[in-house]
């Protein structure tokens, strides 16, 4: 009878579980990455439309006499966000050792490149408010739409990272194995960070070309 409430012991213990549990991608995985391929079929579709748009108008564009967009403000915003993913890939991999400390330092350095991000996209705007706005022409139209729908995308993706730092600040379960949130958030950031380079060669770049 002892040896079999021991085999018992042993088949629903925390160890013998585990091993049962599946194995693979979580659920929210998927769904982030099924999220992150329609967020990328939409950007696809706007920046095909520019082109087709830009090529359908005619030799000038932008048109309007607005002239080729400045590209020291677009560079610095570039600069300030494409490397924000690397404080949250130290964080990721930090929180897998268990190291609290390098998750609150990796999404605290994200969050404030980010927004210094969107600080900078408010300044272009004010300045090319002067110029042109989403009503002068189509080039108004989908420089606004774009750089928009892409500044959007950086806000939910700092309320995200947001309220992991948050989390980690009230001391809530972070162990090395249970990093799922912080994993899903940063995948969601690299790809904020990728559309925005493919925005900086189609709205900033090309017209130069």
């Amino acid at each position: 009878m002892t040896d079999r409430g021991g085999v018992v012991a042993a088949a629903t213990g925390a160890e013998a579980l585990s091993t049962e549990l599946p194995v693979g991608r979580s659920t929210g995985w998927w769904g982030m990455v099924l999220l992150v391929v329609t967020e990328a079929t939409l950007f696809a579709c706007l920046l095909g439309s520019y082109f087709y748009l830009r090529f359908q108008y005619g030799p000038q564009w932008p048109p309007g006499g607005n002239g080729n967009p400045k590209l020291l403000t677009p560079l610095v915003m570039t600069a300030v966000l494409v490397p924000s993913s690397l404080p949250v890939i130290w964080a990721e991999h930090g929180i897998r050792r268990g190291q609290r400390w390098r998750l609150r330092c990796g999404l605290a350095a994200t969050l404030v490149l980010g927004v210094t991000f969107l600080v900078l996209l408010a300044t272009e705007y004010a300045e090319n408010l002067k110029r042109f706005t989403m009503t002068t022409d189509v080039y108004g139209s989908l420089f606004y739409l774009i750089t928009g729908f892409h500044g959007l995308h950086v806000l939910v993706g700092l309320t995200m990272i947001s309220w992991l730092f948050a989390a980690s600040l009230r001391g809530d379960s972070f162990g090395a194995h249970r990093h799922e949130r912080v994993r899903i958030t940063a995948i969601y950031w690299h790809f904020v960070d990728a559309v925005w380079v493919a925005i900086l060669f189609t709205i900033y770049l090309s017209p130069r070309l």
